[in-house]
């Protein structure tokens, strides 16, 4: 256990900033997972909507250090291609 009062208080603030990161980073697995399902279903509409939802979570959570940017950007052009193979997949 932490000695001073400002151990403590850096223990009690990594305490709630933990909490508050694994939460982010937990919505960002949930819109990934949503657009994954959507693409699986094979609805367009909808995984092109949630798809523009998720990119915009990602671009927050990434902007904000949770994540590395050059992740974002692997999870946004996987999403990306994914949804595209599904439009090429309709159209033929």
């Amino acid at each position: 256990m932490a000695n001073t009062a400002q151990a403590r208080k850096r223990a009690r603030q990594a305490v709630k900033r933990n909490a508050h990161n694994s939460s982010q980073r937990s919505s960002l697995r949930t819109a990934i997972k949503s657009v994954k399902k959507a693409i699986e279903a094979g609805d367009k509409e909808a995984a092109t909507a949630v798809f523009s939802k998720t990119v915009s979570i990602i671009d927050r959570i990434a902007d904000k250090k949770r994540i590395h940017k050059n992740k974002a950007a692997r999870h946004k052009s996987r999403l990306a291609a994914a949804l595209k193979a599904l439009s090429q997949k309709e159209a033929a």
